[in-house]
């Protein structure tokens, strides 16, 4: 990371000065590869003072951008001669550790091992493997949610479980049906996004988040701007950029950082005063904040911006002091029966004070089981309501349908399953243009000789396959039951970085020339 740091600072004072380090007298004219040794050997001298570096760290990141510009202008001359490109590959480490931190210096031997025929084909099946692996996963994750998109609860969710876009007060949204499955896929694609990242499984967890930002694209931007599940996925796509050691996607990152920027605010308010008014406190969100300056002080960081990253870093730092919890309040809080996630939600919550965290985790508990008995009474008079118009005649699936459409009103249902099965008689079955057929004529249709005798497909109760049924309850076990799930981080991955960005910040003063 240091290295990039030193780079891009170079970058910009050549750019400052309009020194082209892939011309003389930086590259041998003649050549045109061969280093001007002496010339860089000044640059050196001219830079090292600036960033505070020694002149040999200086002038190896000088020839480091030299090689570069010089094989990609070799690069684009072959293309633009031959048609034939040249590729650079950004291939993961083996190693966390620099070629330096293993004992590697200028000018060393190095021992290169070819591998054998058999190793190298163990390597790429194992690879390939992997690859498919993850592309059935994702694939297998993409079908499950997309069962459970087009379950409404009719039926009894003990039985078929289906899921429902609600808001922070358990209150179901109503949004358009291809909007709710788009919004469904996303946050399930989040969801094992986030499961693989606890694993630490970082680039099948990326996968699946990028998986999830697409599906996101298809929601509308009213929705995006009044949840933060799009903010929070921006933070965790850039994570394990992080994690992946990622550096390619630098300028991906930087724009995903931004619109999470964006989003918290028009979300929660300049001041958090919309998140205060819902939640009651903010200190529980103060870890989402926490984790984006501290990506951004890296970006800064990467990108030379020594000053900006320092700035974002002190704002971490304070925030880091607030959300480190007294082990001791911990453990008092559980002694009372909470668990360990209630208890540091809670004391973040209330900034710390004991009393206040075990006030507040009882009442977020009782509030949790107001929720669930309401939705189970909703959920078994939603099932009653359908029942009693599967004895009128209608079946379970229509029946769903009109009492949807009615929102729960179980005449004005009935209204609704008579006009609606008369357009699905006129559309052939088809669900989406006998609704459509319908708002048309407002309502009102005519009736139509076959109407009484035809059967559409859309009576025909649905089925459901045992394969279907494995992949619903796989991706059910991939859903945190816990709402703030999102929001109970340890810190621990933070802390360390925080750690590694003061000492890449303090190398600039600590080096001498």
């Amino acid at each position: 990371m240091a290295e990039q740091n030193t780079e891009a600072k170079l970058k910009n004072l050549l750019k400052q000065e309009k020194i082209q380090l892939w011309n003389p007298p930086y590259t041998d004219e003649e050549d045109g590869e061969r280093p001007g040794a002496q010339h860089l050997q000044e640059l050196a001298e001219h830079y090292a003072p600036l960033l505070q570096l020694p002149v040999a760290e200086v002038g190896g990141a000088l020839e480091s951008i030299r090689v570069q510009t010089v094989t990609r202008g070799k690069g684009i001359r072959t293309y633009r001669e031959t048609n034939v490109a040249t590729l650079e590959l950004l291939l993961p480490r083996d190693s966390r550790k620099r070629l330096d931190e293993q004992g590697v210096k200028n000018h060393s031997k190095v021992m290169v091992l070819k591998v054998s025929d058999a190793e190298l084909k163990q390597q790429m099946n194992e690879e390939e493997q992997r690859k498919t692996e993850q592309s059935q996963s994702v694939q297998r994750t993409q079908r499950g949610f997309q069962i459970l998109s087009e379950r409404d609860g009719s039926d009894d969710p003990d039985v078929s479980p289906f899921l429902e876009v609600a808001d922070q007060k358990g209150n179901p949204l109503k949004i358009p049906h291809q909007e709710k499955k788009a919004l469904i896929l996303a946050m399930g694609f989040h969801e094992k996004g986030r499961s693989l990242m606890k694993r630490k499984q970082y680039d099948s967890a990326l996968c699946h988040l990028l998986q999830a930002d697409q599906q996101f694209s298809a929601c509308g931007s009213a929705l995006l701007s009044s949840v933060d599940n799009f903010a929070v996925l921006q933070l965790d796509v850039v994570w394990c950029y992080r994690a992946l050691e990622a550096l390619s996607c630098l300028d991906d990152g930087r724009k995903r950082l931004q619109r999470a920027e964006d989003c918290f605010l028009q979300c929660y308010g300049e001041r958090r005063e919309r998140l205060r008014m819902i939640k009651g406190n903010t200190g529980r969100e103060d870890v989402l904040f926490l984790r984006l300056y501290l990506l951004q002080s890296l970006l800064s960081y990467i990108e030379g911006n020594d000053v900006q990253a320092r700035q974002q870093l002190s704002k971490v730092e304070s925030l880091f002091g607030r959300l480190c919890l007294d082990s001791e309040k911990m453990a008092q809080l559980m002694t009372l029966g909470f668990s360990e996630r209630e208890a540091r939600l809670g004391l973040r919550a209330c900034q710390g004070d004991l009393q206040e965290a075990a006030i507040h985790i009882s009442n977020r508990r009782q509030e949790r089981e107001e929720l669930k008995k309401s939705e189970r009474q909703r959920r078994r008079r939603r099932t009653e309501d359908v029942s009693a118009l599967v004895e009128l005649g209608y079946s379970r699936t229509d029946a769903a349908r009109a009492l949807h459409a009615a929102d729960g009103d179980v005449n004005r249902a009935c209204e609704v399953g008579d006009l609606m099965e008369a357009s699905l008689a006129l559309t052939g079955g088809d669900v989406q243009s006998a609704a459509q057929l319908l708002l048309d004529n407002q309502g009102v249709m005519s009736p139509h000789p076959n109407s009484s005798s035809s059967t559409s497909p859309s009576s025909e109760e649905p089925s459901t396959s045992t394969e279907d049924e494995e992949l619903v309850s796989e991706v059910l076990d991939d859903l945190s039951r816990h709402e703030e799930d999102y929001l109970d981080l340890t810190l621990e991955e933070e802390s360390e970085l925080i750690d590694t960005m003061k000492m890449y910040l303090s190398r600039g003063a600590t080096h001498t020339m």
